[in-house]
């Protein structure tokens, strides 16, 4: 029978492979780009809640206004949403929909993740200090009394170099954290940029009736870009601690077996004039998908290399389709929200494949 608390036995990070890294990598692109067509693009879900364990009594006053501000915010931007058919309040929630599918898909990954409802370690938070520590007895690890699976489908991985996991991470692992490392100082820059940004937006406050948007916006992508930071970190702190552990699923593997995209999918990405979707999470899911740039498996073969050709093709191919993320859901019992975020990032390889990216 397991030791831990059930509220802990949820915990897990689920890993969708999107793309397999390119085949020869791009010698000329540095490790940590955040674009890096040399890495396999993935989505993680993080479900890190421990459920009830966490006393709202027991979080500063602080987080707790933090967090009511950011329910409030998130009823008033819904309640723009049921506006009535053009106004300025259903245009504005339409267009902030559309922003928020071009924001990397990676960004929204993160900044769902709160520390505050995770595992209870040493990590350092923006300002250097010593936060959210826990006590372990003389003969407890970390690990011991903590473990958080890391789901894969190890078919994905079957194809990379083999190696010892007593030795050396596997691969899901070193994936997790690249991702990390490359996102925290990008994150770190968005929420000092956007923060000096913000005051300039002032002039705006001036226009009658319609508050000041510009502000508002730019408040909430340094909110965005430091909760996606404070993520980085405290997730790269359970990897230093060894609390994520790599664990494969037979049944995602067979998932990814029986949703991979067909050769008709794939032509569909090469029609130049298909129009993009209005919103990436508002699309039915049996809808076709298409990019306005060059379809992922059109690449120009070495003629020094005849095989290459099929090389590429398989290595910039989207790995898995949309009709896959109700099964998703469904396999691990995820609620209908989670698959929204899962939509855009498909929709956001796919043109990343495709010659564009849903940088935001």
């Amino acid at each position: 029978m397991s030791a831990l608390p059930k509220a802990m036995r949820t915990m897990r990070i689920i890993t969708l492979p999107l793309t397999r890294p390119k085949i020869p990598p791009d010698q000329g692109l540095k490790p940590h780009t955040v674009f890096n067509p040399n890495r396999m693009l993935i989505f993680y879900h993080f479900d890190l809640s421990q459920g009830n364990s966490v006393n709202s009594q027991d979080q500063s006053a602080i987080k707790r206004a933090v967090k009511w501000v950011s329910t409030k915010a998130a009823d008033l931007w819904a309640g723009f949403g049921k506006a009535p058919e053009g106004s300025w309040k259903l245009r504005t929630y339409e267009l902030g929909e559309r922003i928020v599918d071009r924001i990397d898909f990676e960004e929204l990954a993160l900044k769902g993740v709160d520390p505050s409802l995770g595992p209870l370690i040493t990590h350092a938070d923006i300002t250097g200090q010593e936060v959210n520590k826990v006590n372990f007895s003389e003969k407890q690890s970390p690990r011991d009394v903590l473990r958080i699976p890391l789901i894969y489908p190890p078919s994905i991985y079957a194809s990379l170099p083999p190696t010892d996991v007593n030795e050396v991470p596997h691969p899901s692992i070193i994936h997790l954290r690249t991702l990390l490392t490359s996102r925290e100082p990008r994150h770190r820059r968005g929420f000092w940029m956007w923060m000096a940004i913000a005051p300039l937006t002032a002039p705006f406050i001036l226009v009658p009736v319609i508050p000041n948007l510009p502000f508002f916006f730019c408040a909430w992508r340094s909110w965005s870009h430091y909760r996606a930071y404070r993520s980085s970190q405290y997730l790269s702190s359970l990897l230093d601690h060894g609390l994520i552990v790599p664990e494969p699923s037979s049944a995602l593997d067979q998932l990814y077996a029986s949703h991979v995209p067909s050769s008709s999918n794939t032509e569909s990405l090469r029609s130049p004039m298909a129009p993009p979707p209005r919103s990436a999470a508002s699309l039915p899911v049996n809808a076709s998908s298409t990019s306005n740039g060059r379809p992922p498996n059109d690449v120009t073969p070495s003629s020094s290399q005849p095989g290459a050709s099929n090389v590429h093709k398989a290595s910039q191919r989207l790995l898995l389709t949309r009709n896959a993320i109700p099964h998703i859901l469904q396999l691990f019992g995820l609620p209908q929200s989670s698959a929204a975020d899962m939509y855009r990032a498909v929709e956001q390889v796919r043109g990343r494949l495709g010659g564009t990216s849903g940088r935001g």
